[in-house]
């Protein structure tokens, strides 16, 4: 399985952006996928998740900000970020947790909110 995250960027606080996760390869067998974001110093953190079902999983700090979702379609999967705020400032990666428990990992999408 490969992942390719993109979207990130330069944003003002208050405003949105949108990160997608493409995945290629043997897709049919994840069972959930996942957005991490990590700052340096300190340990990647779950932001979000999605399962097989469309079941999802917020972090505290992003409830009501940050919706995940996917695209069966396009094999994407995409986090919605609203109402940044200086403190989402972080790499944010996306991870696709499989049903025998082998984890990928995407490279990596940074994400700058200024304030």
């Amino acid at each position: 399985v490969q992942l390719q995250a993109s979207g990130g960027g330069l944003v003002q606080a208050g405003g949105s952006l949108r990160l997608s996760c493409a995945l290629s390869g043997s897709i049919g067998s994840i069972n959930v996928m996942s957005w991490h974001r990590q700052v340096p110093g300190k340990q990647r953190e779950l932001v979000a998740s999605i399962t097989w079902r469309n079941s999802t999983n917020y972090a505290d700090s992003v409830k009501g900000r940050f919706t995940v979702s996917r695209d069966n379609a396009k094999n994407t999967v995409y986090l919605q970020m609203n109402s940044l705020k200086a403190e989402d400032t972080a790499v944010y990666y996306c991870n696709a947790r499989m049903w025998n428990l082998i984890e990928y990992w995407g490279q990596g999408t940074l994400v700058t909110v200024s304030s």
